[in-house]
């Protein structure tokens, strides 16, 4: 008995030794974990915030667009965008306030909307969605030039179809009739079958006659 006694005895002193050289080293174990625990949860909850508090500015915006006025619209945009730049409401919002824009006649806050979502939308859809209506106000102000570089830009493959046919846009304003007619037959191909804009397509390119 003494023996078992004496050997449970070295297996405590054993274990305290232990513990006093490593106890530092497990409280920090168990408080990093803690933190990381903490932390998670504080970041749920700030996630939910973020997005009621967008999502409340959002609603401003919307509420806005009924009075017609651009600088109201565009004063929620922005402060939606000020607090919340990465939620897709700022996204929404800044898209909303450049089409108001635009339809006041104020070119350059139109796009100076569609500049923050290209460089600000954490989606990408969103990004081509703005760069193609960029693209298109620069058709309309006659930067053909700038307008082509934007439409170089690497897209998705969704995307094809709408960028070669604004593409062929720009070429026919240009006098690039053979260009454009190549642009077009490309927006043709990569339009899926039952799509809505294949007939309007099909419309200006046989409105470019015949290749030569």
């Amino acid at each position: 008995m003494s023996e078992l006694d004496l050997h449970e005895q070295e297996q405590v002193d054993a274990l305290k030794a232990w513990w006093k050289a490593n106890s530092n080293w497990v409280y920090g174990i168990v408080t990093v974990s803690l933190l990381a625990f903490a932390g998670s949860q504080f970041w749920k909850q700030h996630q939910a915030s973020q997005a009621a508090g967008a999502a409340s500015l959002y609603a401003e915006v919307m509420k806005q667009t009924a009075s017609g006025d651009d600088k109201r619209i565009g004063d929620a945009a922005d402060a939606l965008a000020d607090r919340f730049a990465a939620s897709p409401y700022a996204t929404r919002a800044q898209l909303l306030a450049a089409q108001t824009s635009q339809q006041a006649g104020d070119a350059t806050r139109a796009k100076a909307r569609l500049w923050w979502v290209i460089e600000h939308a954490g989606e990408e859809g969103a990004q081509h969605v703005a760069r193609l209506r960029l693209v298109a106000m620069l058709l309309d102000e006659k930067q053909y030039e700038d307008a082509l570089k934007h439409l170089a830009t690497a897209h998705p493959a969704t995307f094809d179809s709408v960028y070669a046919d604004l593409k062929g846009d720009v070429l026919s304003a240009m006098g690039k009739t053979d260009e454009a007619r190549i642009a077009y037959k490309q927006a043709l191909d990569k339009s899926e079958a039952q799509a809505v804009q294949r007939n309007l397509i099909q419309l200006k390119l046989d409105g470019l006659g015949s290749a030569k």
